[in-house]
């Protein structure tokens, strides 16, 4: 079976490293699957979630803010901000998160802080669905 290095990557620190038979990532224009021998690529990818598949079949799962996805022929690449592992979110600071980021939409004052407060709503909602995706594997 053919495989592909697979690393995750945050200002902070290596998040994850390792071999793979696919990666599945949420790009600008939508969902991504990345398997070996997939031709090159790079390009930005939204707040979400990332799935690992291992090469014994079991499943690494995170959340990403956001950042840049590069495909090599053998190693795939991605670049992020902010990076965590789904089973360490936190739903009740992602649910404060999202609705702070929903009253300063509702209070808004100038264009600024409507972009601000929506990038923050985009990234709780990330959160979310993260956890959401994590609650159904464990269930299968």
């Amino acid at each position: 079976m053919t495989t592909l290095r697979v690393d995750i990557v945050s200002a902070e620190a290596e998040i994850f490293s390792g071999e793979a038979t696919m990666l599945v990532a949420t790009g600008e224009l939508g969902e991504l699957g990345i398997t070996p021998r997939h031709a090159p690529l790079i390009t930005r990818l939204k707040p979400g979630h990332i799935d690992v598949v291992l090469t014994a079949g079991e499943r690494q799962q995170f959340y990403i803010s956001g950042g840049i996805l590069e495909v090599q022929p053998q190693v795939v690449t991605v670049l992020v901000d902010t990076a965590i592992r789904a089973a360490d979110l936190d739903e009740a600071a992602a649910q404060r998160a999202k609705k702070e980021a929903e009253d300063a939409l509702a209070n808004r004052t100038d264009a600024l802080e409507v972009s601000e407060a929506q990038a923050k709503l985009a990234q709780a909602m990330a959160q979310l669905q993260a956890l959401e995706r994590l609650r159904k594997n464990l269930k299968h």
